[in-house]
């Protein structure tokens, strides 16, 4: 039987291509690394002050969203309303981008650099 190199090459012509390298492999486990640690400061955090099973309610809001099913259900949820839930969430998101902001001041050099060293998280994130 001989081999149809014509026909092997048509088959994977449309196939689609990955484009990670090691490298880049390399600096989203980095970057997932980093945010994971951030999340579990923050987690402790709101858990020290009483409030774990809120931070679990609102944790999917850091990912720019409202909370999972939206405030008001949140606000049941908790037993709350809808207001005190959209404060909670502010308080989070600005809880992690400190946390965040601290996290990477540990890596770099210069506090300079920090704005930076976070743009080049959300690259390595594809964000």
């Amino acid at each position: 039987m001989p081999l149809a190199f014509d026909e092997a090459e048509g088959r994977y012509q449309f196939e689609p291509v990955d484009e990670a390298t090691p490298e880049t492999l390399y600096e989203r486990r980095w970057a997932l690394t980093v945010l994971e640690r951030v999340l579990a400061a923050v987690q402790a955090k709101w858990q020290q002050a009483g409030r774990g099973s809120e931070f679990e309610v609102l944790k999917a809001s850091l990912l720019g969203e409202g909370p999972a099913g939206g405030y008001a259900a949140a606000a049941q949820e908790l037993g709350s309303t809808e207001g005190a839930v959209k404060v909670a969430v502010h308080r989070l998101r600005k809880t992690f981008r400190t946390e965040l902001r601290a996290a990477i001041a540990e890596t770099v050099s210069d506090p300079g650099e920090i704005d930076e060293e976070l743009k080049y998280l959300e690259r390595a994130l594809g964000a």
